[in-house]
């Protein structure tokens, strides 16, 4: 969210110098009218005194002035009226380009991305042409809506029109591929950029942040320091989701440590990303401080802090927090149940993780694949096999390798060779070259005493070839970051 404001938050700039431009008239009473309107509608306390000042500008025959009403559109949309905003922008006598570009903005920031992309439509059909501030409008709404096709025809535009190279537009459609999982066509047009600003680093540092390319992310970061890009904190959240995803511990401390020197206020998303960094990093007593700490929690924090308590062991702290989000009026997610199914599966509860299942009918929460798996879990390692297996039955989803993957781990514990072999046979279909399951049948047959089947698993890898990937470790290095401070 941060992210965004940074990169179109910029177009603010081009309001205020249209509305503080000298009106060209020979009247400077007309023009002091103006102003005193102006002021009147900038200062308006409500969508009923602002119904008043829209009344009079109508009687005074002001509504014509493209300054005026164009103030109108902005002030009803700051007053959450955006019906009220369209109407006056549809029946303005005159428009131009700074009229268009508050209406597609407004919208844009709205929950009704798909109308900003209309009202562009309907601008390329009159005589008022875009100008590097309605790209970026427009991009952040085919981002919202996930419209690729409109954005990959705005950027056509954008080239047509020789405005690609633009900085506002380019940190717009890196924005747009970004926010899409485009990552290549991201990364082309940022290395096609003439000129970088900060702006611009940093959504290419986000998008690989966002999207699982930690090392590539770095790399970024590296580069912005070279550069002498200066830091703040939307740069610190990307951070942070970098050194979560790594598990750079001693380099998340550092990165918390710089935010504490620059007096940086712990707002929702530096917040959620630390607790998530330390969460990751499972050092539940710090996350847990900092959360205590936020002035402010949304469903993110909460569901951080369950999930984090949920998948180490944190069961009865898990279950709490739950209860207190609850009490408070916070509306649990899909991550939130993820979190709480977790810990029911690592303590062994079956009936409550029943119960928070069916509770997320009540929050309207359409359980996924791996709240399926959780359940399973929790099943298989109660020992309840059979109960496990009618519930993959009775899935309104086909299960993934996840889901079987939990019932036949269950399977291994118990020495379950009926239903581990049909589970078993069903995995290898979907995924036949993982070798781990091949191993995890061979040590189920052995566990039963079946030696001649489980050297038959065996022996048909061999035959193919397929071993199983070793794990492995990462050590932190002290030279992934470099802080000037």
């Amino acid at each position: 969210m941060q992210k965004t404001t940074v990169i179109l938050g910029r177009t603010r700039t081009m309001y205020n110098k249209f509305y503080t431009t000298n009106i060209s008239t020979a009247n400077k009473d007309a023009y002091d009218l103006v102003s005193y309107y102006f002021s009147l509608l900038h200062s308006s306390a409500n969508a009923r005194h602002l119904g008043s000042l829209h009344t009079r500008l109508l009687r005074t025959g002001l509504y014509g002035n493209v300054i005026l009403s164009s103030k109108l559109v902005m002030m009803y949309s700051k007053h959450n009226n955006l019906s009220c905003s369209l109407s006056v922008f549809l029946h303005m006598p005159h428009r131009n380009i700074y009229s268009w570009n508050i209406i597609i903005g407004e919208f844009s920031r709205s929950g009704d991305p798909e109308q900003a992309i209309r009202l562009f439509v309907l601008m390329r059909n009159s005589d008022v042409q875009p100008d590097v501030f309605t790209f970026p409008l427009v991009l952040r709404a085919c981002a919202s809506s996930g419209a690729i096709c409109w954005g990959a025809s705005v950027h056509g535009l954008c080239a047509r029109m020789g405005m690609e190279r633009n900085v506002f537009v380019a940190s717009a459609l890196v924005f747009f591929y970004v926010t899409l999982a485009r990552i290549l066509e991201a990364r082309r047009l940022f290395d096609e950029m003439p000129q970088r600003d900060a702006v611009l680093w940093t959504a290419m540092l986000a998008g690989y942040a966002q999207h699982g390319e930690p090392m590539l992310g770095l790399a970024v970061f590296r580069e912005m320091v070279g550069e002498g890009i200066g830091l703040d904190g939307v740069v610190m959240v990307s951070l942070l989701l970098i050194c979560g995803q790594l598990g750079l511990l001693r380099h998340g401390k550092s990165v918390h440590g710089w935010i504490i020197r620059r007096c940086l206020c712990l707002g929702l998303s530096l917040g959620n990303a630390l607790m998530d960094m330390y969460v990751k990093s499972a050092v539940l007593s710090y996350a847990h401080r900092i959360f205590h700490k936020m002035p402010e929690r949304d469903v993110i924090s909460w569901s951080s802090m369950i999930l984090g308590y949920g998948l180490n062991g944190g069961v009865q702290i898990a279950f709490e927090l739950f209860d207190r989000m609850v009490m408070e009026g916070v509306k649990p997610n899909d991550v939130t149940f993820l979190g709480v199914l977790s810990a029911c599966a690592h303590s062994g509860m079956v009936s409550r993780a029943r119960t928070f299942f069916n509770m997320m009918e009540d929050y309207k929460v359409v359980p996924e694949l791996k709240h399926y798996a959780c359940m399973v879990d929790c099943l298989g390692r109660a020992g309840l096999l059979g109960e496990a297996e009618k519930f993959i039955e009775n899935m309104p989803v086909e299960p993934d390798e996840a889901v079987m993957g939990a019932l036949l781990s269950g399977c291994r514990v118990h020495n379950n060779v009926e239903v581990g072999e049909r589970i078993a046979k069903k995995l290898l279909m979907l995924k036949p070259q993982n070798a781990g399951y091949y191993v995890l049948l061979a040590n189920i047959y052995a566990a039963a005493g079946r030696f001649d089947d489980a050297e038959q698993v065996r022996s048909f890898m061999k035959q193919r070839n397929m071993t199983k990937v070793p794990g492995c470790s990462m050590t932190e290095s002290d030279s992934f970051f470099l802080f000037h401070e």
